[in-house]
């Protein structure tokens, strides 16, 4: 038996094509079926039926680079540069086991539906022996919830002892890394259209990898089918840092390793010089870009305006909430905007440019434009509903303005494969009571485990 879901009467932000000032969307069966101005046409008898007036509609956000164990270390090392940030905290993350990444995992992905987020690729890196099957755990956690997980498997095999910045006991070996993220992908990367559940392979950064795990890696991804992420260029100490030890930029670096590409994509690339940004874009490189993190670190501001002017792939991401608390998805549009602007003037970035960030943009970095991130027929049917009517909202003329420009916006309801996972606010897949009572627990009991 189908299942139709119709929104009338909302402003239809296609991002793709036209908008709608008074427009439908129609979702039947997972995918959309239509998108047009007025209302919807007929359709059958006993479909849920959406009132759109007084809000926008949109793609589903699109979170391209995320470290979901985090949350159960927020607020932690407020001051520290990036590199003094992280020696800090793998000292308390290389106690995690499976049942800490459950509880962040269901916390940090109902966090993110609440602001409007229908997928999220998570760079999970740190997978201590004997503390479970973290990979599984993460899958399940994210299927309750409701939302497409892209779980990036990361490694790092690179210890303080052989040069690198975690300490020994986080690392894996070359070996157990690379056999890890193969299982990961057998057990868990579905590559069908409307696939809930993506593996990439993702080693950490340059300066907690081998060069093998980095070839060996992308050989692996390369002969799964499947992608490739990492860190690179977030910060000056590592450009430093590379040129030292490698004789080359980072992004030179990823070039000599062949982890330029299609199929690649880096979180914050804060730092490249306009040669860079140029291979970036001629390779069909993406970019996840992560404006709140890099400023709560103090990293700099990546060049969006320039990436996007030589037609590179970016997209939005929130990172870790260790490194960027509590940050919506939704709220990433803004400080995109206010970032871009602050480095080159009011038209450095458009609101619906912050939104095709946040959405097109990000289903380009995560190789699923074909899939997410506009409003088109045959698309999945992830649509995000905001309610613009409200104190403050009312008196903004263009409803794109309004969800960019100022706070997020109450978010009346989320569709993912054309499920409600939002509505008016409220989860209706696991409850908001129950992930966030998940995320302290996970909290508890890994600083718990910490202190012994």
């Amino acid at each position: 038996m189908s299942r139709t879901v119709v929104i009338e009467g909302a402003h239809v932000v296609t991002v793709d094509g036209p908008e709608y000032a008074d427009g439908h969307v129609v979702v039947r069966d997972g995918r959309i079926t239509a998108v047009g101005p007025g209302p919807a046409p007929r359709v059958e008898e006993g479909a849920e039926r959406v009132d759109g007036r007084g809000c926008v509609a949109t793609p589903g956000l699109v979170n391209t680079h995320n470290h979901l164990y985090q949350w159960a270390t927020q607020g932690l090392f407020a001051d520290g540069t990036l590199f003094e940030w992280l020696v800090g905290s793998y000292e308390i993350w290389h106690r995690l086991d499976a049942g800490v990444v459950s509880g962040t995992t269901s916390a940090g992905l109902a966090h993110l539906a609440l602001s409007g987020c229908t997928t999220a690729s998570d760079h999970h890196y740190i997978f201590p022996s004997g503390r479970g099957d973290i990979a599984a755990a993460e899958v399940e956690a994210a299927r309750e919830v409701g939302i497409r997980l892209d779980l990036a498997r990361g490694s790092m095999d690179r210890g303080k002892s052989q040069g690198g910045l975690p300490p020994d006991s986080v690392v894996e070996t070359l070996e157990g890394a690379l056999a890890g993220t193969a299982a990961a992908i057998d057990a868990h990367h579905d590559a069908s259209f409307d696939s809930m559940t993506r593996v990439a392979v993702a080693p950490c950064s340059p300066f907690s990898v081998s060069r093998e795990l980095m070839v060996e890696g992308a050989a692996l991804a390369r002969e799964k089918g499947v992608r490739l992420h990492t860190h690179l260029a977030e910060t000056v100490d590592e450009e430093e840092q590379c040129l030292a030890e490698f004789g080359c930029t980072p992004v030179e670096y990823a070039e000599k390793l062949g982890w330029l590409g299609e199929d690649v994509w880096f979180a914050h690339a804060v730092h490249l010089s306009d040669a860079a940004i140029g291979r970036i874009a001629a390779t069909g490189t993406g970019i996840a870009h992560c404006p709140t993190s890099n400023a709560r670190l103090g990293a700099g501001i990546c060049r969006v305006t320039e990436l996007l002017e030589a037609g590179a792939r970016v997209g939005l991401g929130v990172d870790g909430p260790a490194s960027s608390e509590l940050t919506l998805m939704a709220g990433e549009m803004h400080q995109a905007l206010m970032m871009a602007r602050a480095r080159k003037g009011p038209q450095a970035l458009s609101a619906r440019q912050s939104l095709e960030l946040a959405t097109l943009g990000g289903a380009r970095v995560l190789g699923r434009d074909a899939e997410l991130g506009s409003l088109s027929a045959g698309k999945v049917g992830d649509v995000a509903l905001w309610r613009v009517d409200g104190f403050g909202y009312d008196v903004i003329a263009d409803p794109v303005v309004a969800l960019t420009f100022g706070p997020v916006p109450p978010l009346e309801r989320l569709l993912v494969g054309g499920n409600t996972v939002v509505d008016r606010g409220e989860l209706r897949t696991l409850s908001a009571e129950t992930a966030a009572a998940r995320g302290r627990a996970a909290h508890r009991s890994l600083i718990q485990e910490v202190s012994r």
